[in-house]
């Protein structure tokens, strides 16, 4: 669907994404916010009430978009074995946040939060990992039915989140074959540590 055809608020929020990835809340101004969708300032409030309103919103799909792809994942791999489905999922998870704007979002937001929407972004990242933890859950439970888990479960995923943020903060410092090379190494650490506790 071409931009032009979708709701002006999905327009907005497309528009504004980008900028505050880049610029953060801060640095981002309704003016170019509205320049970028071509409409002018005053337009936007018929959408949204505020800056943060506008955030908030952007925030709440980023969120969505990314609980449907866990579970998406996850129904995807439930016939692998346990291993491959936690591998598959920590670099397709790798790969779902390479999305430039998407990833310096979550980096951004994550580390810096905007005071004023410090509370409301800890409800969002709290929501996005009791989702993961969740899917997790469901993954580590079967493979220690499985016996390829010998490890605590609440352990495993504490350190699977260790992992995958480690990944994450990764993209952004090395190149891929680099990267790719310390996930393969940190990968193989992990999967020996939690068969054989």
């Amino acid at each position: 669907m071409s931009s032009t055809k979708l709701p002006m608020s999905e327009r907005i929020e497309r528009a504004a994404l980008p900028l505050f990835a880049r610029k953060g809340f801060e640095g981002t101004s309704l003016s170019k916010i509205a320049k970028c969708v071509g409409i002018k300032k005053p337009s936007l409030y018929a959408h949204f009430a505020s800056k943060e309103d506008l955030f908030f919103a952007i925030l709440q799909k980023v969120n969505r978009d990314y609980r449907d792809f866990l579970v998406q994942q996850v129904q995807q791999y439930r016939d692998m074995p346990t291993e491959k489905q936690l591998y598959s999922l920590l670099k397709d998870h790798t790969t779902y946040l390479e999305n430039e704007d998407l990833g310096l979002l979550f980096k951004r937001f994550m580390l810096f939060p905007p005071l004023v929407l410090k509370d409301t972004f800890n409800e969002q990242f709290i929501q996005s990992e009791e989702a993961l933890t969740n899917v997790l859950l469901g993954v580590v439970n079967e493979g220690k039915r499985r016996g390829d888990i010998q490890a605590n479960p609440n352990e495993v995923i504490d350190a699977y989140i260790c992992l995958l943020d480690g990944t994450f903060e990764q993209l952004f410092y090395y190149s891929k074959v680099e990267h790719e090379e310390r996930l393969q190494n940190a990968w193989r650490i992990f999967w020996r540590g939690i068969q054989g506790c």
